[in-house]
């Protein structure tokens, strides 16, 4: 039975959206570490995320009777039933969102429920059923525990947060699409109005190439602004214009199209563990925020 609920939290989801909030924090932080406060970020944000999930899981139910890859959602469903699940998910997200006032700061509170708010109601309620345009209205979601971790350690939202928040709303485009793309026929038996699926494979990898290139801007603006050192520009710039080479010239002919995607898939999970863990250790300790002390002094 535990292992139900945990089916029901996404763990894999949780786990990728840990590593985000904890670079975000580590970015911030800058060698500063208070680990009261990152301890309350991961456990209040990973409660926070498993709710989401969990009442995600309610409200899809009837697209996951329809998907091969979401099936076995339904069979567990059944055996928690649904009235539990709705009020463990709900438990969790109290205790989350309490962890988290406990231990950072409004900013980090205020950030957990914005992307619990849209991800439950505005993109799993609304536009993931209604809009093309639910991908990139998820997206920001999918920003906000980075920015969570950044805020509880600098106590403000400052041009690197804004940078951060752009980074993972411009990475999560591509990266949702190539699913879409792998796993067409599931999108399509369950009517889902994803891009590739509502316009067409060729132009959604138009809108991917655009999306891959204001990453490639996005995380290089980090060293520009004095956040990150040179070798975090080396890296991310060789792997962001890889990725635009992928996008690019590796789609070849229509029969290739789901391992053309499959690829997509795997450098998009490359590319933001590889800027996560970067951010996480090759920050710049006479950064902004410290630069801006040095000159008051």
């Amino acid at each position: 039975m535990l292992r139900d609920y945990l089916v029901l939290s996404k763990p894999g989801i949780i786990m990728g959206n840990l590593i985000a909030a904890g670079a975000g924090y580590f970015l911030a932080a800058q060698g500063h570490v208070q680990f009261a406060v990152l301890s309350s970020v991961l456990l209040g944000t990973a409660l926070v995320i498993a709710s989401g999930c969990v009442l995600n899981n309610y409200i899809d139910r009837d697209i996951d009777s329809k998907m091969r890859r979401t099936q076995y959602r339904l069979r567990t469903f059944a055996r928690v039933g649904t009235r539990p699940a709705l009020v463990f998910g709900a438990t969790i997200g109290s205790l989350g969102l309490m962890v988290l006032a406990w231990g950072t700061n409004v900013l980090a509170v205020g950030f957990a429920a914005l992307g619990f708010w849209v991800y439950v109601v505005l993109y799993s309620l609304v536009y993931k059923r209604s809009s093309i345009h639910g991908t990139l209205i998820g997206s920001l979601s999918g920003a906000c525990p980075p920015i969570i971790g950044y805020v509880a350690a600098r106590g403000q939202f400052d041009t690197g947060a804004a940078i951060l928040l752009a980074t993972f709303c411009f990475w999560q485009i591509p990266h949702s699409y190539a699913i879409a793309i792998y796993r067409f026929d599931d999108y399509k038996a369950a009517n889902i109005p994803v891009l590739p699926v509502a316009v067409g494979v060729q132009k959604a990898r138009k809108h991917m190439i655009a999306y891959i290139i204001a990453f490639a801007a996005a995380v290089l603006m980090l060293s520009l602004f004095g956040y990150t050192g040179a070798f975090y520009s080396l890296i991310m710039g060789s792997i962001s214009l890889y990725w635009l080479y992928l996008a690019k010239v590796g789609y070849q002919v229509e029969a290739e199209q789901q391992l053309w995607a499959k690829r997509q898939f795997m450098l998009s999970i490359i590319a933001i563990t590889a800027f996560s863990i970067l951010i996480s250790l090759d920050y710049v300790l006479s950064g902004p925020a410290q630069s801006l002390i040095l000159l008051q002094s």
